[in-house]
């Protein structure tokens, strides 16, 4: 139903050092009430805002749920924290919004929040807890109403840059955007991706 199984099968090389590139000049504006993410790789530049990237990446980027929720978790149109807390922790006596443990959720639960921690917003952390983002993520997925992929992947990538010593995401995704806009990479050799890994 998303319609992002072609993306999650692909295996592209990573360029490690046009990663780094990319994030140590990227920058975001806010223009025509779209954010726009700019960079420059290897003396190209590149410039696409969230449906620009959702056609490179062949996935839907229009009219879907795009919220990025960090500390504070709040209730809105599409989240209703309680509600999905007592869902994943499958326990309808819990009164308080909270993070969830592995041990609560349900084998197919569990195997929701891998793909959301290791694939829509990557980075290290602890595997056993959800985080609240993961928590508004996991619950459009099992419910099956529809993400925007590029505008979440836009957002991390915003927040990436924003702090110190965080890890950077999207390795093998970004070599598509690498290779749609020219970008040399022939002169390295890529690694092979690791959904986990990062740089």
């Amino acid at each position: 139903r998303q319609k992002w199984e072609n993306l999650f099968k692909r295996r592209e090389l990573v360029h490690i050092d046009a990663v780094k590139e990319f994030y140590a000049k990227m920058t975001v504006t806010h223009l025509k009430k779209k954010n726009v993410v700019k960079s420059k790789v290897r003396g190209v530049n590149l410039e696409f805002d969230h449906e620009k990237l959702a056609t490179i990446l062949g996935v839907p980027g229009k009219n879907r749920i795009c919220e990025y929720i960090k500390e504070v978790w709040e209730e809105s149109k599409y989240t209703k924290p309680l509600e999905i807390t007592r869902r994943f922790a499958n326990d309808d006596t819990i009164v308080k919004a909270r993070r969830v443990k592995s041990v609560e959720m349900k084998p197919s639960q569990r195997f929701i929040h891998f793909l959301v921690m290791k694939n829509v917003i990557p980075r290290f952390g602890k595997r056993d807890t959800t985080s609240f983002m993961d928590l508004s993520y996991m619950d459009p997925l099992t419910s099956r109403r529809l993400v925007n992929l590029p505008r979440v992947m836009m957002r991390h990538m915003s927040y990436v840059i924003s702090v110190k010593d965080h890890e950077l995401p999207y390795g093998d995704w970004l070599t598509m955007v690498f290779e749609a806009f020219g970008v040399p990479l022939v002169d390295k050799k890529g690694e092979e991706p690791k959904r986990y890994d990062f740089f």
